[in-house]
């Protein structure tokens, strides 16, 4: 069932659309302000916000303003009385789905919203609903808010052809996810084949992909297809493509503008028709400046950039993970044990997970093969991660930090004017240079870099 979280501070109102978006069969969560709304995000985590433009407080715009910092392509329907046609322009122009005025016609904005699912990849026409998000999620398990967006992201790229570039660290998922793309795109009944190019020795790169003639060089002895004919009319997937060989990034580039391969001793090009997801932990554009990687092969591959979120900065996801693991291992070891202890847990949501995902999978496989009792104790669990689990930071330090960066990037911005500073944070400079001396920030030192 698709959510729809409206928004508004008329009782009334928000109880009418609430009911009439109920009986056209959607999920509904009301809010009555919108700092109640980004409240409600992530936990209700909708398909489309509908918000009053007119509001005590935040009003519509600035609620738009703060989802879309979070959720870029989370489409936001706004409905006022005091609509104007500069308004809806400017709205628009800024990337607010659609702009309605009130009193609303029901038929029209149930079709606005349809029609926001639809762009937002939600509703596939000729597919049945929900199709292709179970696809999508198949494998993947999460509520994390990071995540949620993530998904809606690749819902929107898997409908085109468009490269795509999936940056993360090592073990969070990117070949699942890149899968997941491949199964909901147009392409999805044809094979996906998956590369890791630090896997194959640099002189056996182009064979491997390219193919090879008989009699090519010692060894072929007989023709090779390649990876990329493999692949045809389907996905293609180089994962670690920051370790590729810079002799063989130009001969990569040349197959996918020319849409062309020449296997290794061959004189002739073979057509392919493949969309590409490649993936990498390493930092491209560092690669680029200290010349490992090439500019015009970067920006080919890197059409749209989907960026997976380490495993600490969506914990929320680390007890569905444990819990999932535990269900796929029970295959194995059998079904004595049935999860972590609550010191467990509470020690693996503490923990700061280098490896991410992979080493969580690593982490539950060897404390299930341990334990002889059905909760996992936090003995076992300090055992597995073999060093003394992160504090995670307190609410008052987590406030300190975004306060002293905040502060921090006012003064980068005004050259360390605290007159400016202090009105860019709405703020007399009284105020404003008691948060200087708490933070031990020196207004000066941004004078002499600016």
């Amino acid at each position: 069932m698709h959510r729809i979280l409206v928004v508004d501070d008329d009782e009334s109102l928000l109880h009418l659309l609430s009911l009439r978006l109920k009986s056209a069969g959607l999920e509904v969560d009301t809010a009555a302000s919108g700092s109640e709304a980004l409240a409600r995000l992530p936990l209700f985590q909708p398909h489309v916000i509908i918000t009053d433009l007119r509001m005590e407080g935040m009003d519509g715009m600035a609620l738009f303003d703060a989802v879309h910092q979070q959720y870029p392509t989370l489409p936001v329907i706004i409905l006022t009385a005091h609509g104007s046609i500069q308004e809806a322009v400017v709205a628009t122009r800024r990337g607010v789905f659609t702009f309605l005025t009130k009193p609303f016609d029901s038929k029209e904005l149930l079709a606005q919203v349809e029609k926001a699912l639809e762009a937002a990849g939600e509703m596939d026409i000729g597919e049945g609903v929900g199709e292709p998000d179970q696809e999508l999620r198949r494998d993947i398990i999460t509520r994390s808010p990071l995540m949620e967006d993530l998904l809606r992201q690749a819902r929107l790229v898997a409908r085109s052809d468009a490269s795509v570039f999936i940056q993360g660290e090592s073990g969070t998922g990117k070949e699942l996810l890149a899968r997941a793309i491949h199964r909901i795109s147009p392409r999805a009944a044809e094979r996906f084949v998956a590369v890791n190019c630090t896997s194959i020795p640099s002189e056996l790169l182009e064979s491997e992909l390219f193919g090879h003639k008989k009699g090519s060089f010692t060894g072929a002895v007989r023709d090779h297809l390649g990876l990329f004919k493999a692949a045809d009319k389907g996905t293609l997937f180089l994962d670690e493509i920051g370790d590729m060989p810079l002799t063989f990034q130009a001969k990569l580039l040349r197959a996918l503008q020319e849409r062309v391969v020449r296997p290794v001793g061959g004189t002739d090009d073979e057509p392919v028709d493949v969309r590409l997801i490649s993936a990498t932990h390493q930092n491209l554009e560092q690669a680029m400046r200290e010349r490992r990687f090439r500019e015009d092969l970067y920006y080919r591959l890197n059409v749209v950039t989907l960026e997976l979120p380490p495993l600490a900065a969506r914990r929320e996801d680390i007890p569905l993970l444990a819990a999932h693991f535990i269900k796929q291992l029970s295959e194995r070891y059998g079904p004595r044990v049935k999860g972590f202890s609550p010191e467990a847990m509470e020690c693996l949501m503490r923990y700061h997970w280098p490896g991410n995902i992979r080493q969580l999978y690593n982490v539950v496989e060897q404390t299930v093969a341990l334990s002889t009792t059905p909760l996992i104790p936090v003995t076992l669990a300090e055992r597995a991660l073999r060093e003394p689990p992160g504090e995670l930071p307190s609410l008052v330090e987590m406030r300190q930090r975004a306060e002293r960066e905040y502060i921090t990037q006012l003064l980068q911005l005004t050259g360390g004017n605290v007159t400016k500073a202090a009105r860019l944070a709405q703020r007399n400079r009284t105020e404003f240079y008691k948060l200087l001396n708490r933070y031990h920030l020196d207004p000066a030192l941004f004078k002499a870099s600016k």
